[in-house]
């Protein structure tokens, strides 16, 4: 593997935040656990002494002043590229630092059917009660009466006022086409603070799943007061079998063991990066499997029907507040359809596929399909931050 590709230029221009877990010999003041660090021309260094969480410092305004090489109490922890090699579940040697997700304390949100693909593979999905088989005939059929007339609907507007009019009139109204032309988008939690995983690590499906397929998306950085700053990029995992059932087994169909990736660090907007970047992102999805099955494929952001300070508007608001900042899924641009095995039955993971997710100015997420109860626990929760900050207090730190 190639681990210069995995973040744009190895850090050479960029503002990178992130987190390792550092072991005690490596760790500022010899404290085990998962340090905040910066990635900075091609080397990592610790920021704990600065910073506790990545939530402390999104939500702290000069945070980028604190970011001097020179500094006594920022140590340099090793190469950005020995991190990232000892990051790969497979080979990861626990005695020497690996990168975690970047993000920790933040709420993890998620916007769904924000772009018109996946809002009309939603629609299939909920028509086909989560059966694969029934969802080619669905896709002609749906596609061919509302597909274009979806393209140029700005959600909530007059236009999509009328049109849902008449496709209600066609009795093919749905709760996706609610939330993916009405007022009001789709606005889920994907999962608890601390229980994503990084870069190299396992993703879980459930293993009874039998149609279920990655949602790579661009993750934006969102402050405490509302304010993007950053991003980088997650994969959604999802289960369509389950989704497709009952919109009310969404959480069954996003939350396991392992379901949230997100990585590989945090580019935080500045000369170099900005929300204009983001609005014009190419996001790469390819899946590779071990039964020789490749799956390639791009979209880009430009085609998202809500903008993305639209969906952070629709998170935060004086009706909810969020105060250790969030990190939100945009929405997917993809939902694989390309026969896997069977004519007609569609994609579905297999265990050990490999998920890379990619975009020039964000980096390379790579992870690996497993059974959710086959990778490893999530064990690290608030209670043991709160633990770890105090034996940091307890030295010093």
């Amino acid at each position: 593997m190639n681990y210069k590709t995995i973040i744009p230029e190895l850090d050479q221009k960029g503002t990178w935040i992130g987190r390792c877990h550092i072991p005690e010999k490596k760790a500022y003041n010899h404290v085990k656990g998962p340090h905040v660090i910066w990635a900075h021309q091609g080397k990592v260094y610790d920021l704990s002494f600065y910073f506790k969480s990545t939530g402390e410092l999104i939500n702290t305004p000069s945070f980028s002043e604190i970011l001097q090489i020179d500094d006594p109490l920022i140590t340099e922890v090793g190469s950005v590229e020995e991190i990232l090699e000892n990051s790969i579940f497979h080979q990861k040697d626990y005695s020497k630092p690996f990168f975690l997700a970047p993000n920790d304390t933040q709420a993890v949100k998620a916007c769904g059917v924000t772009f018109i693909k996946s809002l009309l593979e939603r629609v299939i999905e909920e028509k086909a009660k989560g059966d694969p088989r029934l969802a080619i005939e669905l896709r002609e059929e749906i596609t061919s009466l509302i597909g274009e007339s979806l393209n140029n609907v700005k959600p909530g507007s007059p236009q999509a006022d009328l049109l849902k009019s008449e496709l209600k009139k066609r009795n093919i109204w749905s709760q996706y086409l609610e939330v993916g032309i009405g007022p009001d988008a789709e606005v889920f939690t994907k999962s608890q603070p601390f229980s994503s995983v990084g870069f190299g690590a396992e993703v879980g499906v459930l293993s009874h799943s039998e149609w279920n397929n990655p949602e790579p998306e661009i993750v934006l950085v969102v402050n405490n007061s509302g304010k993007i700053i950053g991003a980088t990029l997650g994969n959604d995992v999802n289960l369509r079998d389950y989704e497709g059932r009952s919109a009310l087994l969404l959480g069954e169909a996003k939350d396991q063991n392992g379901s949230c990736a997100v990585g590989p660090l945090f580019r935080m907007f500045d000369e170099t990066f900005s929300l204009e970047d983001l609005k014009s992102a190419k996001v790469s999805l390819t899946i590779e499997g071990i039964d020789g099955f490749l799956l390639e494929d791009a979209s880009y952001m430009k085609e998202i029907s809500r903008s993305p300070v639209d969906l952070v508007a629709q998170v935060i608001s004086d009706n909810h507040q969020y105060p250790d900042g969030f990190i939100l899924f945009c929405g997917t641009m993809f939902a694989p359809t390309l026969d896997r095995d069977e004519k007609g039955m569609g994609f579905s993971h297999k265990l050990k596929d490999k998920v890379s997710i990619e975009s020039p100015k964000l980096g390379k997420l790579i992870n690996w399909v497993n059974a959710a109860d086959k990778i490893p626990r999530w064990e690290f929760g608030i209670n043991a931050f709160v633990e770890y900050t105090l034996r940091r207090r307890n030295q010093g730190v």
